[in-house]
């Protein structure tokens, strides 16, 4: 399956990408509702205070009445009062929903990331994904919280001016709406080319991060390689052309401010011109014609606002469908039901009739391979560098699954395995360990939950009874000792000590070894080998090496090339058929 997040690049409208949002916002009912009375009444006594100066003028200024004038102006005043008021209830409130939100979205990425395959993180660059979690949610948060509501409550505004308007003039008030009917029709023929505009930039500003993700979690190689110049002319391209779409998604942006403040300029020009024409020939007063320009800024005034708050909305409507292409991205590692285990099928692990091809490659690595791995055996796999050997180890610990055919695991299709099963039944200690943060003793301990909350004395005691406990003492502090990220504090050799010593502890069914031993010297070598030895009599150990004196002992044989994985019967015959491969390659 394509996971290239790339390809699947989804175009939501903008109420298609609400409702999506509305799952999120299930536990914020309460505080939407009383954000949405807060803006209709923010609006409402906006819309008001024109109608109250315009009666004032026409009741008591032209007629010198003036005695009526400060009941108004209380009036005027309760109005902004109250406005002020509900304007500030709408902020804090929103405020708080859209942190809430936030919250929600990143663990809802994160959640769905740790559901999807590796078949997806080999097609996505790391730096693209957490610019989709980071930068692309704060969009959404930044929208939501400083232009959603404004957005909304400008138009009721704009709905309520226009209503005023239609209601005290319907000649003058369709003259002051041409301009608006004008800039909505430009508006819908230009929206989606300045998404497209906000989605591409956004979409450079994840390859850059991706860029600099690689060069400075690689920084060791470079200076090594003195490649300096080359990750400087990648990374000069990438911000160049992040630069590019930047400039014409500012471009498409901020083409409505300009439009949208003519159409204002205009509609209030025409409506002046066409009012004092009604007030010559007594069609009109004065105190109406001021109200009617007071409702034309309120109708054009948010239009202007929504100028600029467009730009802020197509961001976050584009940086939802790089989010939406992530949540929506379906997993073709699914956890099929339950099965009863086949009793025909006593192995640890068989493959019937299982072929594999990566999704992003045309090339088969395994073709219709069938093969049985019996308990207490010790299987080894050979054949050149990039013959499938790790591809057949990847798919006996369901890090894929097979393109056809079947994966069993003591009887059961791997596939209706639960991952907390499979994860104890399977240690896979990976050709290039990854560590985390934190100690020595967490990451050794990392996942085991037999070990989850146990006191160190008690950890110790459990390395001691593996024969684990002299390992440990390599490092400085023991289990005391800090790791940094990714392990970049202790050697290669310890981090391998480290995944080691995480797998065995779990006495797995099954232990699949990944030159395992391949930074560690001969002394530690021997020491691992007696480890190994204390593990279940049933565990079936598969390994994988380039050194022929580590699988000198093993039961037997594969040779894995060409997509076929056959047995090679003796040591001898093994040695050939390498020697073989490397000279054809």
């Amino acid at each position: 399956m394509n996971y290239s997040l790339n390809t699947h690049q989804e175009r939501s409208s903008v109420f298609a990408a609400l409702r999506k949002l509305l799952p999120l916002l299930k536990n914020d009912t309460v505080q939407l509702a009383v954000t949405f009375t807060a803006i209709i009444t923010n609006a409402g006594l906006t819309l008001l205070t024109p109608l109250l100066i315009g009666r004032a003028i026409n009741t008591y200024i032209i007629t010198k009445h003036y005695a009526g004038l400060p009941l108004y102006a209380g009036l005027v005043l309760l109005v902004y009062i109250g406005a002020f008021i509900a304007s500030y209830v709408q902020t804090k409130v929103m405020g708080g929903v859209s942190q809430r939100l936030l919250f929600t979205l990143r663990n809802t990425i994160f959640e769905k990331l740790q559901e999807l395959p590796i078949a997806f993180f080999n097609q996505n660059k790391a730096g693209d994904l957490i610019s989709r979690i980071n930068t692309d949610t704060d969009n959404l948060n930044q929208f939501f919280s400083q232009s959603l509501m404004q957005f909304i409550g400008n138009i009721f505004v704009m709905i309520g001016a226009a209503i005023f308007i239609l209601s005290i003039n319907p000649r003058l008030g369709l003259i002051a709406l041409i301009p608006l009917a004008v800039v909505l029709v430009v508006t819908q023929l230009i929206g989606s080319w300045v998404k497209t505009q906000n989605a591409k930039s956004l979409q450079e500003v994840g390859g850059m991060s991706a860029e600099i993700q690689e060069s400075l979690g690689n920084f060791k190689v470079i200076v090594a390689f003195n490649r300096r110049d080359y990750f400087r002319e990648k990374f000069n391209a990438a911000n160049h052309k992040n630069f590019l779409t930047s400039v014409r998604a500012g471009i498409a942006n901020n083409i409505f401010v300009a439009l949208y403040g003519f159409a204002a300029n205009a509609a209030q020009l025409l409506v002046l011109i066409y009012g004092i024409h009604l007030i010559l020939i007594g069609n009109f007063t004065l105190g109406f014609l001021i109200s009617y320009i007071t409702y034309c800024s309120r109708l054009y005034d948010p239009l202007r606002q929504m100028a600029s708050l467009w730009a802020t909305f197509q961001t976050a409507m584009a940086s939802w469908d790089r989010i939406a292409g992530i949540v929506a991205m379906p997993n073709d590692m699914p956890l099929l039901a339950a099965a009863p285990a086949r009793a025909d099928l006593a192995t640890t692990i068989s493959f019937q009739d299982v072929g594999f091809m990566y999704s992003d490659s045309q090339k088969t690595v395994l073709h219709d391979v069938t093969v049985a791995l019996l308990p207490g055996k010790t299987y080894a796999l050979v054949g050149p560098t990039g013959g499938g050997k790790t591809t057949t180890a990847s798919l006996m610990a369901r890090l894929y699954d097979p393109s056809h055919g079947t994966v069993w695991l003591e009887g059961k299709d791997m596939r209706t395995v639960p991952d907390a099963e499979r994860v104890q039944k399977i240690g896979f200690i990976l050709q290039e360990p990854f560590l985390f943060s934190g100690t020595v003793g967490e990451n050794i301990f990392y996942g085991n939950t037999a070990y989850d909350g146990t006191p160190v004395e008690h950890l110790e005691k459990a390395l001691h009874e593996n024969g684990l406990y002299d390992l440990v003492q390599r490092f400085e502090s023991g289990l005391a000792t800090p790791v940094t990220q990714s392990g970049e504090s202790i050697s290669l050799g310890q981090r391998q000590l480290i995944a080691f010593m995480r797998a065995v502890l779990r006495k797995p069914d099954l232990i699949i070894l990944d030159e395992a031993t391949a930074n560690i010297d001969t002394v530690t070598e021997a020491l691992l080998e007696k480890v190994i030895e204390t593990l279940p009599p049933t565990t079936t150990k598969v390994i994988i090496a380039h050194r022929l004196n580590t699988i000198q002992n093993a039961d037997e044989i594969f040779f894995v090339n060409g997509s076929s994985l056959t047995a090679a019967g003796s040591f001898e015959h093994a040695v050939d058929l390498l020697m073989h491969a490397k000279r054809s390659s």
